[in-house]
């Protein structure tokens, strides 16, 4: 998987970009649930009011809570005392007409946090305190008196006091104290309605703010994921195309047509969809799954914090099971595919043959199978996943009703906040899902990095046909000059050679035949010309230099080669004829279509020359097909042409008529024919006989008629002696 995310460096901008997009779409994320908690909390049960420490309270009421603090001063330095004289705060605080007011500094949250633990604990005293005296003397105004009177059973009382609050957490302290700042805001003539809706609007706007940011960066994350994962599979499709197409023949023989398609678009379009999805769970998942823990932990009160380690064993333990059941199945997967694309090809190639055997129900079978075998193993891996989303989800809604019940416990007991319990329940909804989506995105990982080691089987195969590091120039003053050294070749994991000791020479301006019964190696040496393959031993020659010693390309572009399957690409009979050159005149191509016996079908077609050409040539007869395969070839004008039984699907008058106008374009050429028919080869310069592998005859036809006896008998099975002398 690696291998192929190091395809990705061209996109390291978008990359990063990404990243960073997660990183504050995340921590976006993670700072909602402190809103939630925030305008239940603050904004709904203390009406707006943050801080135990309030921003504006009276001189006297200061004056009495101080009388509880040894702090007097230092909590005195956070406050400004305001009189009548500042005619700004009147308006503000209507209570100034008649007395003077404290208003707090701008303080740091720091500041603003230590001052409010102060201040709170001197609420409760205070309030505590009333409460006490009122049970005494029945007059809570009589405070201040009763302690200067009174300053042992004072100290007393405050001491007691102290011991009892010691022990009460400070965020109920300080929500108790907001209370009684209420009624002071009150006694300033605040409108506490108007305070607590403010706080709750612009808390509000802030979260819709943050949520509106996430969204626009989950929607970028998105667009620039998509992008990176096409353009992902964009270059592993060239880089696989490429690849394939220095392919030689023993390579395509161990990677099968069926299955090179199925890693150029199924593997690849799994590698993309992880793309897609990579990113979210690579980096934003676990930042909030970590971060969410982090903020739970660094809470006021992380009593619950066990409850999210449960959640996450136990979702880990589910994972882990279904994956052991369905991993096995993941990795067949793709085989199977393979499997299908294999037999649905042979059908859709091969329905002549079938139908000419009447053999659809065997092949019906055939394909049933394979598609059932197919649907098996994707009902088992998606039974497995689908029944790990229920039971994912039945923890999700345990793991949530296990927070509600501990959590009110603890508000009951007066331990925490309704707040802070839903910001406690959305971090762990947040954790949870982190997982979950881990959980979703290893369903891919498995299927995709089996569709990873199949495309990295064929980037990394290495081709048994490659370029030299130096490479030599054809010879000029050996032009269209062939030799056959010794020649011998073997299939690869073949026990035995092929062909053995081959030794001719085809000459420019003349033309050199091969013959042979079926299987006698005829196609083999052609293929050997073009480098197809490779010989095993000995060496094969084109203008006097070692084919393995110049470039593929430099070699094939002096060569015609007419495969023994005409191969025509879907457009048009122009853009077949000038497959070699688009740039090609129209006059070369209609020279080349009149010398292969092409025009005489071409001109009968309404649109001639730009009449379409069906995908593999299905429009067209297999004679057509031969003689729009010999003009490609006659219109690239090489230096060599090789045919390997181009003719065979040629009446008799066609083939003559071919070879004659052959015969005047190639007078100086070097032509190298491939026959199964004696009449085609009977005027060649050469004929190379084969048998079993090795030459058994080299000579012209009359020469082959006296001295070699495999040549007179398959003369013999074609034609009478009438017809060969």
């Amino acid at each position: 998987m690696f291998k192929i995310l190091r395809n990705l460096t061209k996109s390291w901008p978008s990359v990063i970009i990404i990243v960073l997009l997660l990183i504050a779409q995340a921590m976006a994320d993670l700072s909602l649930p402190d809103y939630t908690s925030k305008i239940v909390n603050v904004g709904i049960q203390q009406g707006g009011i943050e801080s135990a420490a309030p921003e504006v309270i009276r001189k006297q009421t200061m004056e009495k809570l101080l009388m509880f603090s040894n702090e007097a001063s230092a909590i005195l330095e956070n406050y400004t005392l305001i009189s009548k004289k500042d005619e700004g705060y009147i308006k503000k605080y209507p209570v100034l007409e008649n007395e003077e007011v404290y208003v707090r500094n701008k303080l740091t949250e720091e500041e603003t946090e230590n001052l409010s633990a102060k201040m709170a604990k001197l609420w409760m005293i205070n309030t505590s305190a009333e409460e006490y005296i009122n049970q005494l003397s029945g007059n809570s105004s009589d405070i201040q008196s009763i302690i200067q009177a009174n300053p042992m059973q004072a100290q007393s009382m405050l001491e007691k006091f102290n011991e009892q609050l010691d022990q009460m957490p400070i965020s109920i302290m300080e929500q108790s104290a907001i209370e009684s700042i209420k009624e002071e805001y009150k006694e300033i003539g605040i409108n506490i309605e108007q305070y607590q809706n403010t706080y709750i609007v612009l808390s509000g706007l802030q979260m819709l703010g943050v949520a509106f940011f996430s969204m626009v960066a989950g929607i970028s994350i998105m667009l620039l994921s998509s992008r990176v994962g096409a353009k992902l599979g964009r270059t592993l499709r060239d880089k696989i195309f490429r690849k394939v197409l220095g392919f030689s023949t023993s390579e395509f023989k161990e990677f099968s047509t069926a299955s090179l398609i199925t890693r150029s678009t199924n593997d690849i379009q799994q590698i993309q969809m992880l793309i897609n999805m990579l990113f979210r769970v690579v980096v934003y998942a676990p930042i909030m799954g970590i971060g969410g823990f982090f903020k739970v932990l660094a809470s006021s009160d992380n009593s619950m914090a066990w409850i999210i380690g449960v959640a996450v064993g136990s979702i880990l333990f589910i994972i882990s099971v279904l994956f052991a059941i369905a991993m096995p199945r993941f990795k067949k997967l793709q085989i199977l595919i393979d499997k299908l694309n294999l037999v649905s090809r042979e059908m859709l190639t091969g329905i002549p043959v079938i139908r000419a055997f009447h053999t659809e129900r065997r092949e019906e079978e055939r394909f049933d199978k394979a598609n059932k075998d197919l649907m098996k193993t994707y009902l088992f891996v998606n039974k497995a996943m689908n029944l790990m989303m229920p039971i994912l989800m039945l923890i999700m809604n345990c793991i949530s009703l296990l927070t509600i019940w501990v959590g009110a416990k603890n508000v009951d007991s007066g331990v925490m906040q309704v707040g802070d319990i839903m910001a406690f329940l959305q971090y762990t909804m947040q954790i949870v899902m982190s997982f979950l989506v881990i959980s979703m995105i290893s369903i891919m990982l498995p299927r995709a990095g089996v569709s990873a080691k199949r495309i990295n089987e064929v980037l990394e195969k290495k081709n048994s046909i490659c370029d030299p590091k130096n490479p030599k120039h054809l010879d000029p003053n050996k032009k269209g000059l062939v030799e056959f050294e010794n020649v011998s070749f073997r299939y690869p994991d073949a026990d035995e050679d092929l062909l053995t000791n081959i030794n001719f020479t085809a000459e420019p301006g003349k033309t050199t035949a091969i013959i042979g019964s079926t299987g006698s190696g005829k196609s083999t040496i052609v293929n050997l010309i073009p480098r197809l393959y490779d010989v095993t031993s000995g060496e094969l020659k084109i203008d006097g230099v070692n084919v393995k010693d110049v470039t593929q390309k430099e070699l094939r572009n002096v060569i015609g080669f007419v495969p023994q399957k005409g191969v025509l690409f879907s457009g048009t009979i122009e853009s077949n004829i000038k497959y070699s050159n688009e740039e090609m005149s129209d006059e070369q191509m209609k020279l080349a279509a009149e010398i292969a016996q092409a025009t005489e079908f071409i001109d009968q077609k309404e649109n001639t020359y730009k009449s379409e050409i069906a995908q593999g040539g299905s429009n067209v007869s297999g004679g057509q097909k031969q003689r729009l395969s010999i003009a490609r070839a006659v219109a690239k004008d090489p230096e060599i042409f090789v045919f390997d039984d181009s003719f065979s699907a040629l009446d008799y008058k066609t083939d003559a008529n071919l070879r004659k106008a052959l015969a005047e374009k190639t007078e100086n050429k070097t032509v190298i024919i491939v026959a199964q028919r004696i009449n085609t080869i009977l005027n060649a310069d050469q004929i190379i006989v084969l048998d079993d592998g090795k030459i058994v005859g080299k000579g012209t036809h009359k020469e082959l008629m006296e001295t070699c006896e495999v040549y007179k008998q398959i003369a013999l099975s074609q034609l009478s002696k009438e017809e060969l002398e």
